[in-house]
């Protein structure tokens, strides 16, 4: 059996944070704890599952690979996958365990030190309809941290190296005493990593990375809708002390139209008729995003009426037959009328009195506001 996606075992986006990874996992291993749930099979196998996905994804470099092969990036054999017996690994007290540490004002400094995988970065699109409908290609211009050129990511000047770390001797951490427990914590002047920059590099002043604007050309698919990400590997900024770059999350919003407002894959859209095409009927032209198409309007048509044209609206991003356009009618009364019109609109109101069966709807409203009125 195939295993399932890590991110989705823990419930989590893709970009998500060591904090919301730790998070979902403590969640999870609460839930279904073999000690919560005794003689359970299913949640056993839950509980090795999520034990496996953590221990993957909070480790930099293991999290790395699989973003980037999968499953195959992540060799059990090589201490990638979990234990099998899914119980107190590393994953387990390091959850638990950080509770203690985080109390005490320290952080484990195990996963602060070496190659740490850069941050995601997320950039919003503006995209007018048709673009999300049809799809496009666009330029964008994204601000992002890349490796330093001249120390080529060390933040050591050309020519020298970083050195051994005098507080932590090179460990990367340092032991604290509070009372009875004593307590380990990322060294405070290396940062974890074991080394020091006694001459740091002239242009990131240390840092290994500098800020810069990448210019990046994105494919948007056709019948993107606002909230749909695109995904844009090694793209967003590049990791600390070698490791890999993050992602570039770019996000669509699409701008509100002038005549159409969409639903999904349904699109509407407002048409105003004339009374007297409304009352005698007749053929409108109505905007598609394909073109004017003809429109039949019966006699006799009600403000409010729907009519819907078939494959008019949108083609899913995700596939399937694209959705219908629906018009509404809005029938209009007419204004600023001479004294002819209102002579005419005076005798057919006259030749309407008495006879409702030219008004049903306002028939049957007296009638309920009778029938309401009666009953009180």
């Amino acid at each position: 059996m195939a295993k399932r996606d890590y991110y989705e075992v823990l419930g989590v986006e893709r970009g998500a944070s060591e904090a919301e990874l730790k998070k979902a996992y403590r969640r999870l291993a609460m839930k279904h704890h073999p000690d919560r749930n005794p003689d359970d099979k299913a949640s056993e196998d839950m509980f090795k599952e999520a034990n496996e996905a953590y221990e993957v994804l909070s480790d930099t470099s293991k999290r790395a690979a699989y973003d980037q092969y999968g499953h195959a990036g992540v060799d059990p054999q090589m201490g990638g996958g979990a234990g099998g017996a899914g119980f107190g690994g590393a994953n387990f007290s390091d959850i638990f365990g950080d509770v203690f540490s985080d109390f005490f004002g320290g952080a484990r400094g195990g996963q602060r030190g070496g190659a740490q995988r850069g941050s995601d970065l997320r950039y919003t699109l503006e995209l007018d309809l048709e673009e999300a409908v049809r799809g496009t290609t666009v330029t964008i211009r994204v601000p992002t941290l890349v490796n330093c050129k001249p120390c080529d990511g060390s933040g050591a000047k050309k020519g020298t190296t970083p050195v051994t770390c005098t507080t932590c001797g090179g460990i990367g951490q340092v032991r604290m005493q509070q009372g009875f427990f004593s307590v380990q914590q990322t060294c405070p002047r290396c940062h974890g990593s074991g080394k020091m920059i006694t001459d740091p590099c002239g242009s990131c002043h240390g840092h290994g990375r500098v800020e810069e604007h990448k210019t990046l050309s994105v494919k948007v698919p056709a019948g993107v809708d606002t909230g749909d990400r695109i995904r844009l590997s090694g793209e967003g900024e590049a990791g600390a002390h070698g490791g890999p770059a993050g992602d570039l999350y770019v996000v669509v919003n699409v701008r509100e139209h002038s005549i159409f407002q969409r639903d999904g894959k349904h699109l509407y859209c407002e048409v105003p008729i004339s009374f007297a095409d409304a009352a005698l009927g007749g053929e409108l032209e109505v905007p598609t995003l394909d073109g004017r198409v003809k429109l039949k309007i019966p006699e006799g048509t009600q403000t409010g009426k729907l009519f819907r044209l078939r494959g008019k609206g949108v083609a899913p991003v995700r596939g399937g037959g694209a959705g219908d356009l629906m018009c509404r009618v809005a029938v209009e009364t007419p204004v600023h009328l001479d004294k002819r019109q209102r002579e005419l609109l005076e005798e057919f109101r006259q030749s309407l009195a008495g006879d409702s069966s030219h008004s049903p709807k306002a028939n049957g409203w007296f009638e309920g506001v009778k029938r309401f009125f009666g009953d009180l």
